[in-house]
């Protein structure tokens, strides 16, 4: 069963950038894309640099997907999936978010966190 989490204020969020949140003692890379109306989820580790680092990242677009560049070695992880673009057997776990009256929820199951895609029109 799964069931949406609150987590912050949409004024908590950083346009076009990342932060971090800490939801069922994970830390997860919160990242609001502002042209895109989108908001994503990730796992705040970097499994190659291997720290928590990725809400800091530089975030952009390869070939229209969007991504985070880590701070540490620049790898390029996917906002909707978490998978690393030069090396596609790594990844970070991506997690279903929405914004939903003002306020960003993350979607949690009974034994954590949901995995699953991005929200997109998180105007709507």
């Amino acid at each position: 069963m799964s069931v949406w989490k609150d987590i912050c204020s949409t004024d908590d969020l950083q346009p076009d950038s990342g932060v971090c949140a800490l939801v069922e003692s994970k830390q997860v890379a919160i990242f609001f894309l502002v042209k895109e109306q989108a908001v994503y989820a990730i796992h705040n580790y970097d499994p190659i640099g291997k720290a928590n680092v990725l809400s800091r990242g530089m975030i952009g677009d390869i070939k229209g997907e969007p991504v985070v560049a880590s701070p540490l070695y620049k790898q390029h992880f996917s906002l909707k999936t978490g998978i690393c673009l030069e090396d596609e057997t790594i990844a970070v776990p991506a997690y279903p978010i929405r914004i939903a009256n003002g306020r960003v929820e993350i979607q949690v199951s009974t034994v954590g966190i949901a995995k699953g895609s991005a929200y997109e029109g998180a105007g709507a």
